[in-house]
């Protein structure tokens, strides 16, 4: 079973030798099997690890549970931003006010544009239930997903609104590739699924990474897109910039530098984590998922 991230450099790799608990599963009687798997685990479990011997159908269902859990909480977040949108609200500081109530806690209360595991492993679990037959029982699961989902439209959106509605002959840079920072990782990318649907509506879109690996993994399968390593030379002439992928290079480009390249200083911080006083003094218009 996967465990909570860390500082790791390779949090799937911290995953794998401090997990938040192991799940061991069998269908009859299981003495000798449990501790055949309990031998490469040893050191594990005696650093004190939750060690959870169950049925084989129970332990079948825990990781797909787990991470619809957590797509759904996204989910709401996610519900939550587009309602700050409309009032006016702060939706980082409404997951903050939230995550004080120990019931709901503050860990994965982060509105995002989805992506990678999770919103694989929703689908995974709902197919899953479908296939018994008890697919009434996961209609908030979804819900859950086509919320997430929403969110990149919302972005598509935003960028037509700030370009007019006609997309047609528009620069676009979009910072990111992979689906989450620190990783070469392009599976079900919200900013290359962004980034395509913006150039099938007719803009010229350029995607920067500071890994080079996922540019040449997002080379491969998107050829149609421009691609450029230095997210201070892709904005050259650009329309609009997309903030997609919160790598934390970005957050330390000065906006100042910037704002002179493009031919209009206008961002769409989709994950929430630019400075938006620093950019607007800089001489930005600046968009926010999740604030007004």
């Amino acid at each position: 079973m996967p465990g909570t991230p860390s500082s790791c450099a390779c949090p799937s790799v911290d995953d794998t030798i401090r997990p938040d608990r192991l799940v061991l599963g069998f269908n009859t009687t299981h003495s000798w099997a449990e501790a055949l798997l309990r031998q490469p685990f040893e050191k594990i479990i005696e650093s004190g690890t939750p060690t959870i011997v169950t049925d084989w159908a129970t332990a079948e269902l825990a990781k797909g549970a787990a991470n619809s859990f957590l797509g759904t909480k996204i989910s709401f977040i996610n519900s939550m931003a587009e309602v700050c949108e409309a009032s006016g609200a702060n939706v980082a500081e409404l997951a903050d006010l939230l995550g004080h109530d120990h019931r709901i806690g503050r860990h994965g209360m982060r509105p995002g544009l989805g992506g990678g595991c999770l919103p694989k492993d929703l689908a995974d679990f709902i197919n899953r239930a479908d296939d018994l037959d008890a697919g009434q029982a996961v209609g908030i699961l979804r819900e859950a997903a086509a919320v997430n989902a929403r969110r990149r439209q919302r972005v598509i959106d935003l960028a037509r609104e700030e370009l007019g509605g006609d997309l047609r002959g528009k620069r676009i840079t979009v910072w990111g590739a992979a689906f989450k920072p620190e990783t070469d990782d392009i599976r079900d990318s919200s900013a290359l699924a962004v980034a395509q649907a913006l150039h099938d509506l007719g803009a010229t879109v350029t995607v920067t990474v500071t890994d080079p690996k996922a540019l040449d993994n997002a080379r491969k399968l998107h050829p149609e897109l421009d691609y450029v390593e230095d997210p201070i030379a892709a904005v050259d002439d650009a329309d609009l910039l997309l903030h997609v992928t919160e790598w934390h290079h970005f957050t330390t480009i000065g906006p100042k530098r910037l704002a002179t390249r493009t031919t209009s200083p206008k961002v769409i911080d989709a994950r929430g984590t630019l400075n938006t006083d620093q950019w607007r003094d800089a001489g930005w218009i600046t968009r926010t998922l999740g604030r007004p």
